[in-house]
């Protein structure tokens, strides 16, 4: 009931907020591949897919998550589902689903699973602010979890520059050991590829997540 509720507060905050980068957005350009690879000390992902509209894409996604000791592998189908344009700004909110089959670290039995989630960003070339949340259905048990972010452009880069963001990420997962948890990153992107290191002071963990376009 805890995490239900929880997953229920994370997708009506989500729909709330008009608010990660245009380079980490789950849809691409149509036509267009993705590879996004996230790692932290607490999971480690895997999400490649494919965009046929600006509007959604679809593929793979694989989970092993360390901190609960479980791994999820499944198709994940991601959505446009409303974008802001103004002068100097955009804003984006999206809806994502997955299912697939899950399994607890040393079984030899897996389950059918599912997650639904909600995120969104707005961003100028200066300012960034991100949301995402997320609820499990693992089958054999429920997760969920939340971040949000905010991130400042030290300089302004022209088209074809290196450009960085400094970033401040605050995580909430109700069932960890640390609820919630701050980390302090640096963002830099570069043609079709984005770096992201960052450092979580509270369990002394290590974030690394990389992200390319085809």
């Amino acid at each position: 009931m805890k995490i239900l509720g929880f997953a229920a507060l994370t997708l009506a905050a989500g729909s709330i907020l008009h608010a990660p980068s245009a380079e980490a957005r789950p849809v691409s350009y149509p036509g267009g591949w993705t590879l996004m690879q996230m790692n932290n000390g607490d999971m480690s992902s895997v999400h490649v897919h494919y965009s046929p509209t600006f509007q959604g894409s679809i593929g793979l996604y694989s989970e092993r998550n360390w901190g609960k000791d479980w791994h999820f592998t499944g198709l994940q189908y991601n959505r446009l589902l409303k974008r802001w344009n103004g002068d100097t700004s955009q804003g984006n909110l999206y809806f994502k689903a997955g299912a697939g089959q899950a399994d607890p670290f040393g079984s030899d039995s897996a389950e059918l699973a599912g997650f639904l989630g909600i995120a969104a960003d707005w961003e100028t070339r200066r300012w960034f602010v991100s949301y995402e949340g997320r609820a499990y259905d693992l089958g054999f048990g429920q997760d969920a979890r939340q971040a949000a972010r905010v991130g400042v452009a030290p300089y302004i880069g022209d088209y074809g520059d290196l450009h960085t963001w400094l970033m401040l990420q605050v995580e909430n997962d109700p069932e960890a050991d640390t609820t919630t948890k701050l980390t302090p990153l640096v963002r830099f992107f570069y043609d079709v590829q984005l770096l992201e290191i960052g450092y979580t002071p509270e369990d002394e963990e290590l974030m690394l997540n990389w992200i390319i376009r085809f």
